[in-house]
């Protein structure tokens, strides 16, 4: 039997209306400017409120006791239609984007992917310039929900093992996501503001802090310039983007319990933020002793474009502060392989996460426990406390299918005549959420060469990525729509 219909249209005509009323900041921002594409903004905006609010009208009034078959069928629908409103300022403004090109841009700015079609950042007008970056900034907020009050409702890639002590056990979700909403949120809005002061302090312009901060803390990448970061040759703006691009790799949640107990070290308490601390400080080391040692980069310069290019990938950002294309084969392989782990779970960045090869390497290592002492019980552990083994099942599970589908997608875009390298470099772009990529594909406007079809596959890549690809794939399932 079909899921019933009615509260996934109402919640979607929820979403629709605020995107329509942030079109209208951009469109004030370019009225102010004098650019013509605050009509185009006011327009769109207008199409996505009225249509946003005849799904709410024509849906209220209905019991909204979300299920999980809805709930799967939602947070597709949702993250699949919302795209589509947002490309139309894209596609209509005066900058010769094709719709293909413009949903694919909203795709990457709601899933905070930072891909881009789109090239000559600098001269590009300043409301489409900000509502790439409100963009991103809907999107970090939206992922934090979908990972920490859905997904582990779901019970998708071992995220229950993340779902918040409840006294609420059955299948409704609206009631706990609005608390864990809320509670997120609040501390997700608190560090897009330090972020903004910190980096007009350090010489952005108000505008530029404003975009960068929110693409940051979103882990999107979206820049204002073609050379990102580069444009400023700044230390301390890249030391700032390193650190507030490792906060927003952090889950959201310890930020919250760090708040309430007023200690730092509960940051550092987490298992998957030390192995991802640790991950980072030998990833950079490295990147930074190859740059010096095959490149006669200068040591200092090593370490500080290294850490901000590693941070940046590992994380799913995308800035860039330097070209690192040519840096050789040892640097293409790591940052690759980072592009696919990715930072911690309960933050806004994508790939397989840090949390998942925590469970790996729990059950390696319980396995070889059996191995010696065939007789004793060895459990996982995380932060101290047991694992159920359908929780690192689902966690191993996810880690095989993000890598498949990795392969095939890669596979998919070398059917359209690109080379092996730019095929696995826009996979793991998209899937992993990442932005950058190595060779052709280094984030900047490369994807905009790329055919209509190649778009839309690379657009699938990034829901997929960014839901956690179960949560899409089981829609794919007989079973589903049969219940």
């Amino acid at each position: 039997m079909i899921p019933q219909l009615s509260p996934v249209f109402y919640v979607i005509g929820v979403l629709l209306i605020p995107l329509g009323f942030g079109m209208t900041i951009p469109a004030m921002v370019d009225g102010a400017t004098r650019n013509p594409d605050w009509l185009v903004f006011l327009a769109a905006a207008a199409v996505t409120i009225f249509l946003g609010g005849m799904l709410v009208l024509g849906n209220r009034g209905r019991r909204f006791d979300i299920n999980r078959r809805q709930a799967f069928l939602l947070t597709t629908l949702s993250w699949a239609i919302v795209p589509a409103f947002a490309a139309l300022p894209f596609a209509f403004a005066d900058i010769g984007m094709s719709y293909t090109a413009a949903y694919f841009e909203a795709m990457s700015g709601l899933t905070t992917t930072g891909a881009t079609t789109l090239t000559g950042l600098d001269q590009l007008p300043k409301g489409i310039l900000l509502w790439r970056a409100l963009l991103q900034g809907f999107g970090g907020a939206g992922i934090i929900v979908i990972a920490i009050a859905v997904l582990p409702f779901l019970r998708v890639g071992g995220m229950q093992l993340f779902r918040l002590e409840s006294s609420e056990q059955g299948e409704k979700v609206l009631p706990r996501a609005t608390q864990i909403a809320t509670m997120t949120i609040s501390v997700y809005l608190g560090l897009v503001v330090i972020c903004v002061i910190s980096y007009w302090a350090a010489g952005m312009s108000f505008f530029d802090a404003v975009c960068h901060a929110m693409s940051t803390i979103s882990t999107g990448g979206f820049s204002t310039h073609d050379a990102s970061f580069g444009h400023y040759n700044s230390l301390m703006l890249d030391s700032l983007g390193v650190l507030f691009m490792f906060a927003g790799g952090l889950p959201m949640v310890l930020f919250y319990r760090m708040l309430l107990r007023r200690d730092w070290r509960v940051l550092f308490a987490d298992e998957q933020v030390r192995l991802f601390l640790f991950i980072c400080l030998v990833g950079l080391t490295v990147l930074a002793l190859w740059q010096h040692l095959s490149l006669d980069v200068p040591i200092g310069a090593a370490f500080r474009h290294g850490g901000f290019i590693f941070v940046s990938l590992i994380t799913s950002t995308g800035f860039g502060s330097t070209d690192y294309t040519h840096w050789g084969g040892l640097a293409d392989l790591t940052l690759l392989t980072i592009m696919l782990i990715g930072a911690c779970t309960g933050s806004t960045t994508g790939g397989i996460k840090v949390f998942r090869f925590n469970m790996l390497l729990g059950v390696i290592k319980a396995h070889v426990q059996r191995l010696n002492h065939p007789h004793a019980a060895a459990g996982i552990l995380f932060n101290q406390r047991a694992v159920p083994e359908a929780v690192a099942t689902s966690a191993l599970l996810l880690i095989v299918a993000f890598v498949v589908a990795f392969v095939l997608i890669a596979f998919g875009v070398s059917m359209f005549g690109f080379d092996l390298l730019t095929s696995f470099s826009a996979a793991a772009s998209t899937v992993g959420n990442a932005g950058g990529g190595l060779g052709p594909i280094n984030g900047g406007g490369a994807f905009g060469a790329m055919p209509d079809g190649a778009l839309w596959l690379l657009s699938f890549a990034m829901l997929l990525g960014r839901l956690e690809l179960f949560t899409v794939l089981t829609l794919f399932s007989m079973r589903f729509w049969r219940g």
